[in-house]
């Protein structure tokens, strides 16, 4: 797509290529991203230039501003055809985001293309989003009983009381395990599944390679659905779009698998996070039986993306101090954003009331989260934290919250593992009828393959 002639930059308004940049990820931004963004917040004001993996881009630092990009779908597209550098050959070889930006599905799509994506989502999702509905109900006892089993296998380990890493051990393989069966998987894609989507998100350099099996693994899947329809995701994006080819439901199924699990999976761990190292606010609306406060208020301290995904100016335009080429590429921070919403007793930005539910960890604007997506997440995120809790009557941080290793990145700051030293009052029943209840093929094979992932690195 062709940018517009450039006009005149104003003289108090300089421009990405004018500007030094120094490098986003850094061993500083690992240690504490939050004093980083402080610090390009007073050096350069709402928008800050930095180097991304030897890109320059925009990184957008207050709500503010934040909010005009997300809302603006006009001016800030996501279509990655409108990316000049792209366009212009200026990209580093074997870059290693680029892969995920190349998959075109509907979250890097625009106006009515964008809008007829997301209402065969929402269409597709609607019968597991009724909690009174056969699927919706089946969904919510499904995440139950995973999670049951879950506990369970975690007291056979390790005992009613000892210690559990509550992201390996749990929140991962509960998402999996939601999302083999939200999906239709077949037993044999658990481990491309945990394996790739991983590498993928990780940006290291294995991230082209392990985007090319998903998709792959995901294609199959919306040949094997196609041939054997079910009573899944996969078979009713199928009927509510029967135009799709199997690659293009396999790129949808792949963006959902994403936000299933390392998205709602980061929430699930950065809720418990805030639960267990004593966030007041959070623990106050925990108590009071409050769970899906108890989520906005932990996405709020620590939302599951950090850097939202690229928009790319339609237009020069101001921003911040700065002027923004047609075509450059910028970066919202929720992250840094959200700092303004935590300094609410000054803030002018956002009423009290309104503070939790102003959280941007499921994005805003156009692109958004679909409703229907959104809500299920919330249920599943509320649920997936509920239940552990309701298990363990003591649970407690084996390291300092500082010193707890996350999984930093350009886009997801998410927990490595969630060390912990739990008690729990009586293991949930592993039996029927009194005969033992042990986990299924697929339970067992995510798990083996989640394990295999997290000791050998996550590459």
């Amino acid at each position: 797509m062709e940018a517009q002639p450039y006009a005149a930059a104003p003289d108090d308004r300089p421009v990405l290529g004018s500007l030094p940049v120094e490098p986003l990820l850094t061993s500083e931004f690992d240690a504490d991203p939050g004093a980083v963004y402080r610090r390009l917040r007073g050096r350069h004001g709402p928008v800050a230039p930095v180097g991304l993996m030897g890109v320059p881009v925009w990184l957008v630092l207050d709500y503010r501003e934040v909010l005009d990009v997300l809302r603006n779908e006009y001016l800030w597209r996501r279509d990655i055809r409108y990316w000049r550098a792209r366009a212009q050959g200026e990209l580093p070889s074997g870059w290693p985001l680029l892969a995920g930006y190349e998959v075109r599905q509907t979250m890097f799509m625009d106006d009515e293309e964008h809008r007829a994506a997301r209402q065969t989502l929402h269409t597709a999702l609607r019968p597991f989003q009724e909690a009174r509905g056969p699927q919706g109900w089946e969904l919510r006892a499904a995440v139950s009983r995973y999670a049951d089993d879950l506990v369970a296998l975690l007291a056979a380990e390790s005992g009613s009381a000892g210690f559990a890493d509550l992201g390996a051990q749990y929140t991962r393989p509960l998402l999996l395990m939601v999302t083999t069966k939200l999906f239709g998987c077949p037993v044999d894609l658990g481990d491309e599944l945990v394996m790739d989507l991983w590498r993928m998100l990780d940006g290291g350099p294995g991230a082209e390679p392990a985007t090319t099996r998903a998709l792959a693994a995901f294609t199959r899947l919306a040949a094997h659905r196609r041939a054997r329809p079910g009573d899944d995701l996969t078979s009713y994006l199928l009927l509510a779009d029967p135009r799709l080819s199997d690659e293009q439901l396999g790129r949808e199924l792949f963006m959902n698998a994403v936000y299933l699990n390392d998205i709602t999976g980061n929430m699930v761990l950065n809720t418990l996070l805030e639960v267990i190292r004593g966030n007041a606010t959070v623990r106050r609306s925990l108590s009071a039986g409050q769970l899906s406060e108890t989520v906005d208020r932990a996405a709020l301290a620590n939302p599951p993306v950090a850097n939202m995904c690229f928009r790319f100016a339609a237009r020069d335009t101001p921003l911040g101090n700065y002027w923004i080429r047609a075509g450059d590429a910028v970066s919202p921070s929720a992250a840094a954003a959200h700092q303004d919403l935590l300094a609410i007793g000054t803030s002018r930005l956002v009423d009290p009331a309104l503070s939790t539910r102003s959280h941007l960890g499921w994005g805003a604007g156009q692109h958004q989260c679909p409703t229907a997506a959104r809500e299920l997440a919330g249920v599943l995120v509320a649920q997936a934290v509920g239940r552990i809790l309701d298990h363990l009557t003591t649970v407690e941080l084996t390291l300092p919250p500082d010193q707890l290793p996350w999984r930093t990145g350009p886009v997801v700051r998410g927990l490595r593992l969630l060390p912990v030293r739990y008690e729990m009052a009586r293991p949930p029943s592993r039996h029927r009828g009194g005969v033992p209840r042990e986990p299924d093929r697929r339970t067992r094979g995510l798990l083996a393959g989640l394990r295999r992932l997290m000791f050998r690195g996550q590459g």
